[in-house]
Formats: structure tokens, sequence, C-alpha cells
């Protein structure tokens, strides 16, 4: 799906410098935000942004301020790592 947006120039303006970077910024502003509301997961991330590693993704998570917690699985499977390494 193609998306066109009308922004006046002078709002545009002070939006970004380019047109290239207005798409790209409001690109990453919907897609932190959909990803906040639940409605994206990281393989969305991948695909939507252009993303090739898990780096790229925590990135731009850190970079809107976007911190996944941790499941109660996922902090039990790392204790029992630990335990197996002898901590």
């Amino acid at each position: 799906m193609d998306l066109t947006l009308h922004i006046p120039d002078d709002i545009a303006a002070r939006l970004e410098t380019s047109a290239d970077d207005l798409e790209r910024l409001m690109l990453e502003r919907l897609v932190a935000e959909e990803y906040r509301l639940g409605h994206l997961h990281k393989p969305d991330l991948r695909r939507l942004l252009g993303f090739e590693t898990s780096g790229q993704i925590e990135g731009f998570l850190k970079a809107h301020d976007i911190y996944d917690g941790y499941t109660l699985e996922e902090i039990n499977e790392q204790v029992e790592t630990l335990r197996r390494l002898g901590f």
C-alpha cells in the first residue's frame, strides 16, 4: 500500500529538511508507535524499515525510547543458564 500525506510546505520545512528524510521520519514514527501499541512485532520492523540485523532493530527501539521487558519465562531461562554456567 502506498500512503500519501498532504502537509503544508511551511510545516514540512519545520519537520525535516528534505522530502526523503521527512518520508523516513514519518515512517519511523508510525512504526515506533504501532510497535509500542503491540500492533507490530520485530519481524514487521525488519520488513518495514529494511533492517538486516537484530542490532539495527534494537538500536531503533532504543532511539525511540522503547524497551522490551522480559517475560517471566525469559527470566527463568536466563537464571537456569547462569546456574548451568556455575553462577
